[in-house]
């Protein structure tokens, strides 16, 4: 496909933003080629600068749910911005969208917006540790949980795929506090335990660890996890920034049916505008200012455009269920196809999928790294000639869409058939 308008505004980018980009994955650096400069997008495809069209399996990283340019998403946003689009000050929205989210998922009492994940994250921790009087935080390997310096220790997802697990201008100071333990393996949770009985104020996880690629929890792990915080008096926070709302209405929480403490959120609640947020139950929660004593504030926290947004998206997966059944029969039946067109691992659960190049199972950060990546980007690219646009990347996730129809399903299949090993 002809892509000059995308390598001449690429090459005007790296000029003025590090990389080209403004995020690192989409830099294609560990695909090779040109990064896409999209123009638009509708439905299930993107269209470029240079007016290719793509299926897109990204989906913005998790948020199109529903598809790009879903009407009743656009019509709110567009409402809402006439209204204005940022006051400084409380709205209605701001109400809905918390009473929303909390008739929703199991346990959720109280939620305070913010702008992204990764202060979601960042607030979550800070409230841990407030509310528990201790320092510790226990995360695992190969999980994502934004950019805030305490998480970029052997983080997945663009660390991940860049060969750099840990990130400098992150100080000694900032990581000390920070456990290691590996996805899937309890033992490993409770030796950190074992060690740091009374000062460990909680565990963080992916439900579902989605940012080295899609590795769904195993037998009794995530119970596990809830006994071990229960037995020591640490909190268990969801991450479901990627989790939330797309793996059932209620997210991971009412998908496995574990109640963590504190449950994280980006992405879906946004309808694909910026947003990210963080709750749990009323006890925990009224110990954020300024009510409690634990300190959090955002100027556009709230941002009445994005509540528009993610009002329409979580109003609609509410009165429609039947739309998470449907989304894991078609992630199901792709994912099928490609264990029959390839001999390497593919892993799916609900509308997340990845496949990997390797022929070992893919449990763990271990395993997931056993994955041939340069063949992976050789079928990237494989894939991009043929409209279908993937993640950039090994280490992240597929998403299917209410809007991928049977075809392009279809397309798909057809395209990783002509892929020659």
């Amino acid at each position: 496909m002809e892509c000059g308008k995308s390598e001449q505004l690429f090459e005007r980018a790296k000029q003025v933003i590090p990389g080209g980009v403004n995020s690192p994955v989409r830099a294609f650096q560990a695909v090779g080629g040109v990064p896409r400069f999209v123009k638009s997008a509708q439905g299930a495809y993107l269209t470029d600068a240079d007016g290719n069209t793509y299926l897109d399996y990204i989906c913005s990283w998790g948020p199109m749910l529903l598809g790009h340019g879903d009407g009743e998403v656009l019509a709110e946003v567009e409402k809402a911005c006439r209204d204005g689009l940022s006051f400084g000050a409380a709205t209605e929205r701001e109400v809905e969208m918390a009473e929303l989210m909390c008739s929703m998922v199991p346990g959720l009492e109280m939620v305070r917006m913010v702008n992204s994940g990764t202060e979601a994250v960042m607030s979550a921790l800070r409230l841990a540790r407030g509310a528990t009087g201790r320092e510790k935080i226990i995360k695992f390997i190969g999980c994502y949980h934004g950019h805030s310096d305490s998480m970029l220790v052997k983080a997945g997802s663009g660390l991940l795929t860049n060969g750099a697990p840990d990130s400098r201008g992150v100080t000694a100071g900032a990581a000390q506090d920070t456990l290691l333990a590996n996805y899937n393996e309890l033992d490993s949770v409770a030796a950190l335990f074992a060690q740091h009985p009374e000062e460990v104020a909680a565990v963080i996880v992916e439900p579902v660890a989605a940012n080295m690629g899609v590795v769904p929890p195993g037998d009794g792990f995530l119970a596990g996890l809830r006994a071990l915080c229960s037995r020591y008096g640490a909190l268990l926070i969801f991450d479901e920034v990627i989790t939330g709302f797309r793996l059932s209405p209620g997210g991971a929480v009412k998908y496995f049916g574990i109640q963590p403490d504190l449950m994280v959120y980006g992405k879906i609640i946004g309808g694909g505008m910026p947003v990210g947020a963080y709750g749990g139950s009323r006890s925990l929660m009224e110990q954020v200012s300024p009510v409690g004593a634990v300190y959090q504030a955002g100027t556009l926290s709230g941002n009445p455009v994005a509540m528009a947004a993610g009002l329409a998206m979580l109003r609609q997966i509410k009165a429609r269920p039947l739309i998470y059944p449907a989304l894991e029969r078609k992630a199901g039946t792709l994912a099928a196809a490609l264990r029959e067109i390839f001999p390497y691992t593919v892993n799916q659960i609900g509308s997340l999928i990845s496949l990997f190049f390797t022929r070992r199972a893919v449990t763990s950060f271990e395993s997931a790294k056993t994955s041939d990546t340069a063949l992976y980007g050789r079928y990237f690219q494989h894939m991009l000639d043929r409209g279908i646009y993937l993640a950039p990347a090994q280490f992240e996730a597929m998403f299917v869409s209410a809007a991928h129809t049977e075809e392009d399903l279809a397309k798909t299949v057809e395209a990783a058939r002509t892929f020659a090993v």
